[in-house]
């Protein structure tokens, strides 16, 4: 599948990878291809799930979640009743309220999560009662940002 990109495929890329609405023919002016070109070519990277989906960056903040977290999730693998996997808690995990993303990762931690809510309690909330009642949690560690770039 590699072979079949190619840079007339990345340009496109690049293009929608900066503003995901830019219409066929906007892109064909920036990249002199013609029309049915560029839409021929979307077309085939969508078929080919090179282009999985088509996304929106929202200001969280306006819409009144000032506060944005990462968790860092230690799972618990051995439990005498009960043998948790990584996926199985990420999914869970995902299915809460505010989780925005969940990546299985390496390192100290087993999940990472980022998280945007109101408020510190309703922070609190998500921690105590929602992710640390997730059979399989054993601890966490949280990160408020600061800041974004």
């Amino acid at each position: 599948m590699k072979d079949t990109i190619d840079e007339k495929d990345k340009q496109i890329l690049a293009l929608l990878e900066e503003d995901s609405k830019l219409t066929s023919q906007k892109i064909s002016r920036k990249t002199g291809l013609p029309i049915t070109t560029v839409h021929n070519r979307i077309k085939k990277l969508e078929k080919e799930k090179i282009i999985k989906k088509y996304s929106l960056i929202i200001d969280k903040k306006k819409l009144g979640k000032i506060i944005s977290a990462c968790i860092q999730v230690t799972v618990t693998y051995g439990h005498p009743q009960k043998k948790f996997s990584q996926e199985e808690i990420a999914r869970k995990i995902k299915a809460l309220s505010g989780a925005e993303e969940v990546m299985i990762v390496t390192g100290g931690t087993d999940i990472l999560l980022k998280i945007n809510v109101e408020s510190i309690e309703a922070l609190n909330d998500f921690i105590i009662k929602k992710l640390r009642n997730i059979d399989g949690v054993d601890k966490t560690n949280t990160m408020v940002i600061l800041n974004e770039f």
